[in-house]
């Protein structure tokens, strides 16, 4: 495996870039260190305690270290597929699903859902991501688009980059956003302190959300209903910006949206919309997902 460290993981110790990197445990990556099959530059690191810079090329020898086996199909998991064809696949994706491997996550993914039923999804777009052009989070819901051909994930790709995919987002959250329609302009990098967790900074990525309320609650707390789009698709940029405005996401423990009086089993972040144009014949394809049952049941805790 190789890999270039980007800006976010820059002064991190090279066990835990390689474990995040590969899924490998960080056991596991420290014994490759010692034996020399981690290089940075193409010199072996002598130590796992190295920190490194932006754009240092990381090279990994995972044969038989127990990497992850990411092109493995898993036929049994299950997957909604909403539409299908010889260029693309839309699924509504699951709560609780990740949607292709990474760190602690070898098995049972999307990303092999889909391989079991469309194999040749193994050679589209980045090795061990079958296809994939964009991502939900584990406990989001709702619709993604799969490229089936590298012609359509090139296609794809070029529509994100262009801002021409639609995607609508539902979120509850606690208060009621003010004004009721407006956009989140805030740059989002990786928290220095935790990589996994994300943070508004003026060293990130640019970042824009617009939103807008559909109904408030009051009862047995304030909170709002609110449709999300993507200007652009940061790692949990809608969960990242709400709370950034003081209106996090209800069942969000990771941005402060998991609290006492109202019980949400994940956070409550929908993919409800999801439209492009199709990579072969330019027709303007649009998807729609109802709001799933467990988040329903939190809708109906609401007045």
């Amino acid at each position: 495996m190789k890999a270039k460290v980007p800006e976010a993981l820059a002064g991190e110790r090279i066990d835990r870039v390689v474990a995040m990197l590969t899924g490998l445990p960080r056991s596991t990556v420290a014994r490759l260190v010692a034996s020399g099959e981690v290089r940075v530059a193409g010199r072996a690191v002598g130590a796992r305690s190295r920190r490194l810079r932006e754009g240092e090329e990381i090279d990994v020898d995972v044969a038989g270290a127990g990497a992850l086996h990411v092109d493995v199909p898993a036929p049994e998991v299950e997957v909604v597929v909403v539409h299908a064809d010889d260029d693309v696949v839309v699924v509504d994706k699951a709560p609780g699903m990740v949607v292709h491997p990474g760190a602690g996550n070898a098995r049972g993914t999307l990303a092999q859902a889909l391989l079991a039923r469309y194999p040749e999804l193994a050679t589209v777009g980045q090795a061990g991501r079958g296809g994939v052009v964009h991502r939900l989070d584990k406990g989001t819901s709702g619709l993604m688009v799969v490229a089936r051909s590298p012609h359509a994930y090139d296609a794809l790709v070029a529509q994100l980059g262009a801002r021409a995919v639609g995607r609508r987002y539902l979120a509850l959250v606690w208060g009621c956003p003010r004004p009721p329609r407006g956009r989140v302009d805030a740059p989002i990098g990786r928290s220095r302190r935790d990589p996994t967790r994300m943070t508004v900074s003026n060293q990130g990525r640019e970042a824009r959300t617009t939103y807008e309320v559909h109904r408030s609650f009051d009862v047995p707390a304030e909170a709002a209903l609110v449709a999300c789009w993507l200007e652009t698709g940061r790692t949990h940029q809608i969960r990242v910006h709400l709370a950034a405005v003081g209106h996090p996401v209800v069942g969000d423990a990771r941005y402060g949206g998991r609290r006492a009086p109202l019980a949400c089993p994940r956070p409550f972040l929908h993919a409800e919309q999801l439209a492009f144009d199709h990579p072969s014949t330019g027709e303007r394809l649009s998807f729609s997902s109802a709001l799933p049952p467990d988040l329903d049941a939190v809708l109906a805790q609401l007045s």
